[in-house]
């Protein structure tokens, strides 16, 4: 953090000054009684400006929906709140609330199973569904620089690069009206969703240990078995410098912005 572009800090905060449980016409805790931190002390200016945007017809009614779909998964009993719905379900009621009729998936090979009963699942509830998994185009992992021992079994196999470029223009091309991410790696999915052009959720992300559910490491990061996550390491500096790997400064023809 710096004095003039100090970072916001919502997960150190109680969510008192954003989310306060009050009544609709209760008055709202003062936001210079929040953290130092806050976003909306920091940057109210971002949030004005940011909030503008709702008055477009289609973000506003996209919103709209959006947050009907985020009431209709909870049941509120009083005081009790609970779930109501997992969220392959939610993904289906609220691409429904938006007319769309063709969804895409861009799913990891690894999860074919789960992508092909999917793809029946959204088609039992009436959508049409154009799926892409990511080894499309079966290009040799040398053609980005690899090595045969950076590879996953070894320099003499023929391993296809994960492709999530073409995942999203293959997407693109066929006009869906929402793409679902399904289990693609860290880094494939940044370009994925770089590369997209449509509206686009996740259903899962990829965790290969944990059953594809990374919070558990979370979960378990106070016991012995993932401890190891919360132990103080000092990344060592680079001999060329912190130089980033800055993608949106690459424009889609390959030439730097």
């Amino acid at each position: 953090m710096n004095s003039k572009n100090p970072y916001t800090q919502c997960a150190y905060c109680d969510g008192a000054t954003c989310y306060p449980h009050a009544n609709l016409n209760d008055a709202l805790p003062s936001i210079e009684k929040a953290p130092a931190a806050c976003p909306m002390r920091l940057y109210s200016d971002v949030i004005r400006n940011g909030i503008t945007n709702y008055q477009m017809p289609n973000i506003q009614e996209f919103a709209r929906q959006a947050s009907i779909q985020e009431s209709q998964c909870y049941e509120f009993d009083g005081p009790d709140l609970k779930t109501r719905v997992p969220r392959i379900e939610e993904t289906i009621q609220f691409a429904a609330k938006c007319n769309y009729t063709t969804l895409g998936l861009a799913f990891c090979i690894g999860l074919r199973k789960e992508a092909r009963q999917i793809s029946r699942i959204f088609e039992a509830k009436g959508f049409d569904v154009a799926s892409v998994c990511c080894k499309v185009g079966r290009t040799p992992k040398e053609s980005i620089g690899l090595k045969g021992e950076e590879k996953i079994r070894g320099p003499e196999a023929m391993e296809s690069m994960c492709n999530p470029i073409a995942q999203a223009e293959l997407l693109n091309q066929q006009k869906v009206d929402l793409a679902v991410m399904l289990g693609l790696c860290v880094g494939h999915d940044t370009l994925f969703l770089k590369y997209c052009k449509v509206p686009c959720t996740i259903l899962a992300v990829k965790d290969r240990v944990l059953g594809h559910n990374p919070l558990a490491a979370i979960y378990l990061s106070d016991s012995p078995y993932y401890g190891r996550l919360k132990k103080s390491s000092k990344r060592r500096k680079p001999e060329t410098g912190w130089k980033k790997i800055d993608i949106m400064a690459e424009n889609e023809s390959g030439d730097s912005a």
